[in-house]
């Protein structure tokens, strides 16, 4: 396969689309490409600036402010709208110094603030139980609030037996 443009280097990008039911592609070299309007790559996104992006970006007098106000993270002194702006952490403190602005916009992006994703077998053994603990305590929440209290009792007794395990181990 070679550029659809200048028939002689092999295709680096793909484009197809869709019009009306017509299918139509286009491949094209890495010069041909860059040629193309609809081809145009702004080689500077990253995560960071995706991140910015989902705040407004401040202005120097918003910073002034926030560094009067004390919106700056007392190890690296970052503020809040230097976070805004570059998407990046001074440090490992920034996360909990702008705790109460990131914590909504995690909820936002990921529907919520923990993490509920899988963990590893080997190394999660603590971890497994204590995520087992609170699914069963969501279940005896459930159950009392339901009425259902034989299953309570039984989801009780098991969360009990499971924290004496973790306290011994």
């Amino acid at each position: 396969m070679i550029c659809d443009d200048c028939g002689k280097k092999p295709p680096k990008f793909h484009l197809s689309e869709i019009v009306n039911g017509t299918s139509k592609e286009i491949n094209l070299c890495e010069d041909c490409a860059n040629k193309n309007e609809e081809f145009k790559f702004n080689s500077s996104f990253t995560i960071q600036n995706l991140l910015a992006g989902l705040f407004e970006i401040p202005s120097d007098a918003d910073i002034k402010i926030e560094q009067q106000n004390g919106l700056c993270c007392d190890n690296c002194e970052t503020t809040y709208s230097e976070f805004k702006q570059t998407g990046k952490f001074g440090c490992s403190k920034c996360y909990s110094s702008f705790s109460e602005k990131i914590e909504p916009l995690l909820k936002k992006i990921h529907g919520h603030d923990t993490h509920i994703g899988k963990i590893p077998k080997r190394t999660g053994g603590k971890v497994l139980v204590k995520k087992e603990i609170e699914t069963l305590k969501n279940r005896l929440n459930k159950a009392v609030k339901d009425e259902e209290f034989e299953q309570a009792a039984k989801l009780r007794d098991e969360i009990k037996k499971l924290n004496e395990e973790m306290d011994n181990s």
